[in-house]
């Protein structure tokens, strides 16, 4: 059991409603004959634990819950029974991932009596990172497939040097959406996605998330995407950095009714950013 005062005490009321309210979505997703499954309700709770805790695998998620009081105790598991086999377990995640399960969660608990009071659509901030692709460099070939053969063995060396790479001519063999990308200039290149968060600056909390392909749009695509349903009639401020600094995507903000405050380019290229903003300090 949890002590009174633990943060997951206040949790698990809300994951409760919300799951509650997706019956008729899981019921979409089950047959009513065969062999018992494996219930959605215990595995979105399971992976709320994997978030909060940073356990770094599902399996080791499961070896917590084989031993943890806590993490039984959220998940509603009895002390006594079973712990799922993790190919299961991860053959259900993933039914509920392709199913949109996963965001009708996220939308329900943001719906919450609870939560909705917590929410401020009055400054917001967005941004992305890249996400590394479960694929190997070796892996990114031409697409016409020409090039040196793969090396031998499962960690055969390969020299990439003078070797030109792009995603216009290259694809990955393991994972063909990974797309070649970096952070920043002196950065190595990796295969990746993108991923895209939109956070309310009053209490830290997420109110959107995306992920995309790799692309060099990908941030001001997410971004405006991500804001259309949150644009509210009064005035919202949105913060991002220089990377949002783009004439489509401030002229978007712009037609929802949105303040973008991003930071501008200062290296040359020309800023979207007018007066309209930098009258402002900060």
């Amino acid at each position: 059991m949890a002590p009174a005062d633990h943060p997951l005490r206040l949790i698990r009321p809300i994951v409760k409603a919300a799951l509650q309210r997706l019956t008729g979505e899981f019921d979409k997703l089950y047959l009513t004959g065969g062999r018992n499954s494996f219930a959605p309700e215990k595995l979105l709770r399971a992976l709320l634990l994997q978030a909060f805790y940073s356990v770094r695998s599902e399996r080791q998620l499961l070896e917590q819950i084989t031993y943890n009081m806590l993490f039984r105790w959220f998940v509603v598991r009895s002390m006594v029974a079973a712990v799922w086999d993790v190919t299961v377990f991860t053959k259900n995640r993933e039914r509920l991932v392709h199913g949109d399960i996963a965001r009708a969660f996220f939308q329900a608990v943001l719906a919450a009596h609870e939560v909705k009071p917590l929410l401020s659509s009055e400054h917001i901030s967005v941004d992305g990172t890249l996400l590394h692709a479960w694929a190997s460099m070796k892996s990114f070939r031409p697409k016409d497939g020409g090039g040196e053969p793969p090396p031998p063995g499962r960690k055969g060396e390969r020299d990439f040097h003078g070797e030109k790479r792009t995603n216009e001519t290259h694809a990955s063999t393991m994972d063909p959406d990974a797309r070649l990308a970096r952070k920043s200039n002196g950065q190595a290149a990796r295969l990746c996605y993108a991923g895209h968060v939109v956070m309310e600056n009053r209490h830290g909390l997420e109110m959107g998330e995306a992920t995309t392909l790799a692309t060099g749009t990908a941030k001001s695509d997410a971004g405006q995407a991500m804001m259309a349903p949150l644009a509210r009639p009064e005035r919202t401020a949105l913060g991002a950095d220089k990377n949002y600094d783009t004439q489509g995507f401030v002229a978007a903000m712009r037609a929802m009714g949105v303040t973008p405050h991003v930071a501008q380019h200062r290296n040359g290229r020309r800023s979207a950013i007018d007066g309209r903003t930098t009258q402002h300090a900060g």
